[in-house]
């Protein structure tokens, strides 16, 4: 067993973190209305709070020795990448100027419109605004600050509503942010967290005598495809005056016309003040970017009401060369508590200068009388409505579809958040509340589930209206005046029509994407074109074709159109919708935003059928390939053309990878059985076939089950696999279960019959060669890890128990698996404080044959909780997802909330910050509360053939039934009648 480490975290457990442990009892009541006080079940942080600098994980010398070629083509690749003007998707030579700290807090806005984190000792930081761009370090002229006068004058306290704790602070004689007050110790006061809303509570700081309540609120409220994708939040203090005397207290919010990085100092950036529609006035700053990039402009504002009067200082800057400088502000609102009201004519400001920053400030103030209340709502908004990538093309944002494409649009999006909020937040506590109050539930877990969220913003999320790239940028420029799209036609082969009961795919042409001309001289401006006459002729076997083009290609009624939607795999690894990470993480998506996750089904749908014959050199051998291979299901999306140029992971050659294509089929019929949606069904059936037929040629000895050849062909893309393997091989299983499943639901019985009789073989063929009597082993091979106790070495059957479909072995084996997982790979690790590790050796030491395996991987590690609930093994699922909250969470922990990394080591060092897997704890709801629809689903039996009755269409489902049906001609053996 590992030696425990010393520090708390690995001694007691807390299971709730009661509030008022935090705040006082007296104060909680105070702030007991309008929401002004946090849930019993948050997350807290007190303000005084250390923000530890993280450890980053490294390699062992024998690790760097096997990597050494690798290294040093991914070295040569990442200055290739840079000579372009471009980040490669993974670069782990270079490293961001500010270190990473644990102080995230919940990131600000809706999804994919760019994000905005703000710490939770309140600096603003990580602005995402540019696709794949993050700026980490804070732009500290971004803060909230107070003041508050009584006694006629006499008694006055000031002081920026954030501990002055940072660099760059308390300089003499300056005119910028050093002179103003940051007084606040934090000592009394605390942050409180359950995504998407934040509060924190100053408990008589600076003025003994009141109570403050930040509200952060930001409009991501489930199934709600517009507010959505609003990139905005509201902040709402809440004042209690608790003395004897009137106080006038003034918040001021200030903002610097900068989204970091390149353009922060470049100048050309202009202010604007603005007055709008009920009393919401404020600053528009118009933000000129760098590198060609899509404007942006910011809207601050405030909320006038009957008793609160707001005035802005539209234009200040941070030196003695600005003739309003940070000092003069604030000594303007330490004497007055506001500013000139003439301010709000003053137009816009001229454009600064090269190395200048133009910054902005609202201030709202009301007088408190004793024992009164007050509240005052700021907002914060920012337009970019064109989404820029540098090799391909530009896009609308999503939120365009409901405020234009023009950035003035700010200003219309900040007055509508200020007036919409209380129906956000109803809406929120709708969803959350039911959650909130379940006792049976632990608290952790509660508000873990929701902040972990915070990826679906901060992730680095990409939201366009539409299919098609904006019309005003087809021909994207570059910085030195090239067109930077590809300008020599590249034979692109896409599958287009012909998937036959039998199941054979037809290549009908090939053609070409981004615009170039297909194989007959047609030229396309809309990437992948998979249009095709139809045919009403049948095949040589006398089958009707199914036309793939009035399909996937199909274009939803404007009702269910939500547009297309990007994630990335992590800030660090920069690809979109990385889809074996996906696997994990779309539990998320399916719960709450169930069209867009089968938006992005339908992507990877197309992307199974098309094939692109570029030349890539994979890193790990230095071979060539093309880039997109026919069938096979890609790693990912892009990073700098997404659509159009897949599979921007180049380490392997993916297309060999052995657990994409059974993903992809088990991620179709989970999100199939779960929505009902037989449409989509329909659409996506031929990626089906062709991603299953694919697979075949993985089959070498003609058992039915796949083999990996002997490198790291899966996820785990540093652990090497010989022959069958646990995960894999599961993972396969599982999907000729679904395809069989989905085949009868769909009335195509010989494809069913055929998934059927592998199913039987490959399962027989597994057991024998991988059940040792307590799991799985890792492989079938003959080396040192062999026999490896794997964590995850039952994703195939968490997935067809999440789908409603029959377990994949007896219920003694999986329950024995799970239990040797949780007694060795959970319990043997500091005690179950950390999480499931990869891999362990069956003698109780960590695996250590390779990085990967010797890590602790938090979206597996919850994932492993899923399948032991679905099992009926509840304690040991919720023992072994704390060890995530306990290391990743908690206050004594390693400080990665907000910023889940892919995985930490035993002692804490992370990799990867900001991942997308740890979205996986949405498959332990997922797992403790199964859709109607999925606990409904009729049972398949794998093991003989028994009727299976195929999905019949609801009385409102018959139009959209028929009309796919005509859509795509005859369907042998369909349960669709149409009369083609």
């Amino acid at each position: 067993m590992i030696d425990m480490v010393s520090g708390n975290i690995f001694h007691c457990r807390k299971h709730s973190w009661p509030s008022e442990e935090y705040i006082s009892r007296a104060t909680l009541q105070l702030l007991d209305f309008d929401s002004a006080a946090p849930p019993r079940q948050a997350w807290r942080r007190r303000l005084n709070s250390h923000a530890n600098i993280l450890k980053e994980f490294s390699v062992t010398f024998m690790e760097a020795l096997k990597m050494m070629r690798l290294g040093v083509r991914l070295w040569s690749y990442v200055r290739e990448e840079a000579s372009h003007g471009r980040r490669a998707p993974i670069d782990p030579f270079t490293r961001e100027s500010c270190k990473p700290s644990a102080s995230q807090g919940v990131p600000l806005g809706g999804m994919g419109s760019g994000s905005i984190s703000r710490g939770f000792r309140g600096e603003f930081r990580h602005m995402q605004i540019v696709p794949g761009i993050c700026e980490t370090s804070p732009v500290m002229a971004n803060q909230f600050s107070i003041f508050i006068s009584r006694d006629g004058g006499n008694k006055k306290f000031s002081s920026v509503l954030a501990p002055g704790q940072h660099e760059g602070l308390g300089k003499l004689g300056d005119q910028g942010i050093s002179s103003w007050n940051w007084n606040l110790s934090g000592q009394h006061s605390t942050y409180h967290a359950v995504f998407p809303r934040a509060w924190t509570i100053y408990d008589g700081e600076p003025d003994p005598d009141l109570k403050v309540s930040c509200r952060q609120i930001s409009p991501f409220i489930p199934h709600n495809y517009k507010d959505s994708s609003l990139p905005s939040a509201v902040f709402v203090y809440t004042l209690v005056n608790t003395g004897k005397e009137r106080a006038k207290v003034s918040l001021l919010f200030t903002w610097a016309n900068s989204i970091g990085g390149n353009s922060h100092l470049s100048g050309g950036h202009v202010n604007e003040p603005f007055r709008g529609e009920d009393g919401v006035s404020g600053v528009l700053l118009h933000h000129k970017t760098a590198k060609g990039n899509p404007p942006v402009t910011f809207a601050v504002a405030a909320c006038e009401t009957q008793n609160v009067n707001v005035t802005v200082s539209p234009c200040f800057g941070l030196t003695d060369q600005n003739r309003v400088t940070a000092k003069s502000i604030w000594d303007t609102m330490a004497e007055d508590g506001s500013f000139d009201l003439g301010n709000f004519n003053a137009g816009s400001s001229v454009p600064s200068l090269p190395g200048e920053t133009h910054c902005a400030a609202v201030s709202a103030s009301a007088w408190i009388e004793p024992h009164g209340k007050c509240t005052v709502a700021f907002s914060l908004a920012w337009s970019s409505p064109k989404v820029k990538f540098l090799k391909g093309n530009t896009y609308n944002r999503r939120y365009t579809k409901f405020y234009g494409t023009s950035e003035r649009s700010a200003a219309h999006i900040v007055h509508d958040s200020l007036m919409n909020y209380k129906w956000w937040e109803e809406e929120i506590e709708k969803w959350q509340n039911p959650i909130l109050s379940d006792d049976s539930l632990p608290d952790w877990y509660k508000f873990t589930l929701f902040n972990e969220l915070y990826f679906l913003v901060s992730g680095g999320t990409v939201w366009i209206d539409g299919h098609s790239p904006a019309r005003d940028n087809q021909s994207t420029m570059s910085q030195n005046g090239h067109n930077s799209r590809i300008e020599e036609p590249i034979k692109i082969k896409v599958t287009v029509a012909t998937v036959h009961s039998k199941g054979d795919v037809v290549i009908e042409h090939e053609s070409c994407i981004n615009g170039f001309e297909d194989a007959n001289g047609n030229g396309n401006g809309n990437g992948l074109d998979l249009d095709q006459e139809n045919s009403d002729e049948e095949d040589a076997a006398g089958h009707n074709p199914l036309q793939l083009s009035t399909l996937v290609d199909q274009k939803p009624d404007d009702s269910e159109d939500v547009g297309r939607f990007l994630y990335l795999e992590g800030v660090e690894y920069v690809m979109w919708c990385t889809y074996d990470v996906h696997f994990y993480a779309s539990y998320a998506l399916l719960a709450l935003f169930p069209k867009i996750e089968l938006s992005i089904q339908r992507d990877f749908a197309k992307a199974v059928l098309s094939e692109d014959r570029r030349k890539v050199k994979f890193l790990a051998d230095g071979n060539c390939g093309i880039r997109k291979v026919k069938g096979a299901v890609p790693h990912d999306l892009g990073t700098h053309d997404p659509w159009h140029e897949m599979n921007a992971y180049n380490i392997h050659d993916t297309s060999k990878w052995k657990d994409l294509n059974p993903k992809f089929v088990l991620q179709v019929y989970r999100d199939f059985a779960a929505t009902g949606d037989v449409s989509f069904a329909v659409d996506v059936w031929p990626a089906v076939c062709a991603a299953m037929e694919y697979m075949e040629q993985f089959d070498k000895d003609g058992d039915g089950l796949i083999e990996n050849d002997g490198f790291p062909d899966q996820t785990y893309d540093a652990w090497t696999v010989h022959g069958i393997s646990a995960y894999c091989g599961c993972l396969w299983l599982a999907a000729l279960e679904a395809a069989a499943a989905m085949a009868l639901r769909l009335g195509d019985k010989p494809f069913a019959d055929k998934f059927k009789n592998m199913f039987s073989r490959a399962k027989s063929a597994f057991e024998e060669k991988l059940w040792n009597g307590s799991y799985f082993n890792y492989d079938s091979g003959s080396s040192s890890n062999s026999r490896s106790i794997q964590a995850d070495q039952l994703a195939g059957q968490w997935y067809v128990a999440s789908s409603g479909l029959p377990s994949l072995f007896d219920d003694h084996k999986i329950k024995s698996a799970l239990q040797k997982i949780f007694d060795f790979n959970v319990m043997k690790v500091r005690g179950g404080r950390m999480g499931a590790v990869n891999g362990m050796h069956p003698n109780g030491k960590v695996d250590e044959s390779c990085m990967q395996s010797r890590e602790i991987w938090t979206g597996v590690t919850y994932g492993v909780a899923a399948t032991m609930i679905l099992s009926g093994m509840e304690e040991q699922a919720f023992t072994t997802a704390e060890g995530i909250f306990t290391s990743g969470w908690s206050e004594d922990g390693f400080g990665y909330w907000f910023q889940t990394p892919e995985g930490w080591t035993v002692d804490g060092h992370y990799r990867s910050l900001i991942y997308m897997r740890p979205l996986a704890i949405w498959s332990m709801q997922w797992a403790l509360s199964l859709p109607k629809a999925i606990l409904e689903a009729p049972k398949i039996n794998m093991m003989d053939r028994m009727l299976y009755v195929p999905i019949r269409a609801s009385h409102n489902d018959a139009g959209i039934v028929r009309k796919v049906a005509n859509k795509t001609k005859c369907f042998s053996n369909s349960v669709f009648h149409c009369a083609c």
